[in-house]
């Protein structure tokens, strides 16, 4: 069997895990939508209060957006143009979804509550320059270790690269959250300011 055939069957059992993982996030949420390549999940915070720069507060059980990138897109990307072009297409199109994210939060009533946009990612060295997030530690090195066994192994089936990209520079795919307020994802993205 070649290598591309068992990446490509690797990647379908992946995608399937995906669905099945797609079909339980409604249990644990208060509301989920999709914005372009991007889904937000909205539920309650758990953990320690959190303090952003501009001064506010995210408390246990306040609502947050977790944001999540569409895997499937990224991965057809990744197939149509190769993964450095994928790479480039996802960061237009996550601000272009941030745009979108901004404004839903600003004024629809289901978002409402929302107090920040949350998300967990390896990739905070490129793909999210210049948009915005605040960078924290995950809270535990448990998280921190189940979240860098699960971003490596998806980086590893959605990247042809990945598994290269893996040995050459472990030491720096070291998950981090990514935080933005409510008040700074709408000043940035939904109130007309140029992002």
């Amino acid at each position: 069997m070649s290598y591309a055939l068992y990446n490509k069957m690797l990647q379908s059992l992946w995608m399937a895990w995906e669905t099945v993982f797609e079909r339980i996030t409604p249990l644990r949420s208060v509301y989920q939508s999709k914005f372009g390549i991007c889904k937000i999940v909205v539920r309650a915070h758990r953990g320690s209060s959190i303090r952003f720069e501009d001064g506010t507060y995210v408390h246990a059980g306040d609502q947050v957006c977790e944001i999540h990138l569409d895997n499937r897109e990224v991965l057809q990307l990744s197939r149509a143009v190769g993964a450095d072009r994928a790479a480039i297409v996802t960061a237009r199109r996550l601000r272009e979804a941030l745009k979108d994210i901004g404004r839903a939060v600003d004024t629809d009533p289901k978002l409402a509550k929302a107090k920040a946009l949350t998300g967990i990612t390896l990739l905070h060295r490129g793909i999210i320059h210049g948009l915005g997030f605040e960078l924290h530690p995950l809270e535990t090195k448990w998280m921190e270790r189940i979240s860098t066994v699960y971003l490596r192994l998806l980086l590893r089936m959605l990247n042809p690269e990945g598994a290269k990209r893996l040995k050459q520079q472990r030491s720096k795919l070291i998950p981090k959250m990514l935080m933005m307020s409510r008040a700074s994802l709408v000043n940035r993205y939904a109130s007309g300011v140029k992002a």
